[in-house]
């Protein structure tokens, strides 16, 4: 399998391997080694304060984990059991409805077992996020153990 076809069945199979991800909607964009680019269509449930008409945070969250879990088993270039260790989010100005939310996440340092993503999320403007992470990734499969496209994250 070449590196663009592993990227093409990831982007095919990643909704239906991982639910809470086709649950959401989550569109991919762009998959390859160096990133991926996501989309989260605006949905009315995904508001958290009706009042203020406010995205609930937990759903940028999500978005990021699942984004960042992503770029990194496309920057691994092979299907490989993750978890995730660490992940911090900064939620830079309110996420408002009726506009999707945009995620950008790459891989920027690998270890045999651990690695590092960061990730932005916008709505309409890449130049002004809405939240940005980081996070840390644990490489799960023992050596010598072929990763399954299920149950990855």
């Amino acid at each position: 399998m070449t590196p663009q076809d592993f990227y093409d069945m990831l982007r095919r199979t990643y909704a239906t391997s991982v639910p809470h991800v086709g649950e959401l909607g989550i569109e991919l964009i762009r998959v390859d080694g160096r990133a991926v680019e996501a989309r989260l269509p605006s949905k009315p449930e995904f508001l958290g304060d009706v009042e203020h008409q406010l995205i609930h945070t937990g759903v940028v969250t999500a978005l990021i984990d699942s984004i960042c879990g992503l770029a990194l088993i496309a920057h691994i270039g092979k299907p490989t059991r993750i978890a995730t260790l660490d992940l911090r989010v900064d939620y830079l100005r309110p996420s408002r409805p009726g506009k999707d939310l945009n995620c950008r996440a790459e891989c920027y340092r690998l270890t045999e077992q651990i690695a590092f993503l960061r990730a932005e999320v916008w709505q309409n403007d890449p130049a002004t996020p809405v939240a940005s992470g980081m996070g840390a990734f644990m490489r799960t499969a023992r050596p010598g153990e072929d990763g399954r496209l299920s149950g990855l994250i």
